[in-house]
């Protein structure tokens, strides 16, 4: 008998929770009407959404961080399924942009009383994004993160101190080539972040709310002032005091490329990173998704 909820799980992805029988306790919870379905090492997320589509499942169920969130929506993009999270990764931004509990029995049970919503995502170079992407220092601080995981284990704390190691040593600065609906601009920047998440702005308390409800992207370049100034910017961040033309200019735009003038360039989104080809085309995919969000007052 076929499913109506099929939940996929990546056994790799970090988790937010001590109790290994989290998935277990979720499963208890959307009770004989769900099917847990794990990625393997050779079919990826690409198997596990084939086989769910195979099962006749209506609404499918990301289990994992934003990592393992984007790999399973890029699949389901205007295709006529319903998609589901189920945040069990360290931060959760896109799940908590959403009010979806972080908790793993309360995500589970607004699953079963969420409603369907549409929403639009962000892609660079065909890849999908949900909340950012990004050049420069932050591709650089999450290569360094992985390498911190592996010898002190996954938590935010160890993150925000990867975070800071990586700042002290970064030295780069890139120029680039912005072209946006018929404009052209050169800059210097040590970071260039697209972002989609509104939730990650109210976070710092940086402007461009507006442009992610209108479908665009808000896209920030770090102003370019050495070293200290980037770490002086990390603390203003952290105490939700940036200010746009002193410590970085904001552009809403709908379609951007931007040329580095190198061959590749290490990109990150949502928590992945990979190299890409330059130049990198931001494109938006409007109502492409349509996924189980908490009922409005729930």
């Amino acid at each position: 008998m076929s499913k109506s909820i099929c939940v996929i799980t990546n056994p790799k992805s970090g988790t937010n929770s001590n109790d290994a029988n989290a998935i277990d306790r979720v499963m208890a919870i959307l009770g004989d009407q769900a099917q847990l379905i794990e990625t393997d090492p050779e079919s990826g997320f690409e198997g596990a959404v084939e086989k769910a589509l195979e099962q006749g499942c209506a609404t499918i169920v990301a289990a994992g961080g934003d990592g393992t969130i984007v790999g399973i929506s890029s699949l389901l993009l205007d295709k006529d399924v319903t998609m589901g999270v189920l945040p069990l990764g360290t931060f959760n931004f896109f799940a908590r942009g959403l009010g979806i509990p972080e908790d793993p029995e309360e995500a589970a049970r607004a699953l079963l009383h969420g409603e369907p919503k549409k929403i639009s995502v962000g892609s660079v170079n065909g890849q999908i994004f949900l909340n950012n992407a990004s050049l420069g220092v932050y591709p650089v601080i999450l290569k360094n993160r992985e390498a911190t995981y592996k010898h002190w284990g996954r938590s935010r704390i160890v993150a925000h101190i990867s975070m800071l190691k990586t700042f002290l040593q970064f030295d780069r600065v890139l120029k680039i080539r912005i072209m946006s609906e018929g404009v052209e601009k050169t800059i210097e920047t040590p970071l260039v972040f697209v972002a989609r998440s509104s939730y990650q702005l109210d976070m710092f308390n940086l402007e461009g709310e507006d442009a992610i409800k209108e479908d665009n992207f808000a896209v920030f370049t770090a102003v370019s002032q050495g070293r200290y100034t980037m770490l002086k910017n990390v603390w203003r961040l952290v105490r939700r005091t940036m200010k746009q033309g002193r410590d970085f200019d904001l552009y809403k735009v709908q379609e951007l490329d931007i040329d580095t003038g190198r061959k590749e360039e290490l990109v990150a989104f949502d928590g992945e990173k990979a190299k890409m080809k330059t130049p990198l085309e931001f494109r938006m995919h409007t109502d492409a998704l349509r996924i189980l969000v908490p009922k409005e007052g729930a």
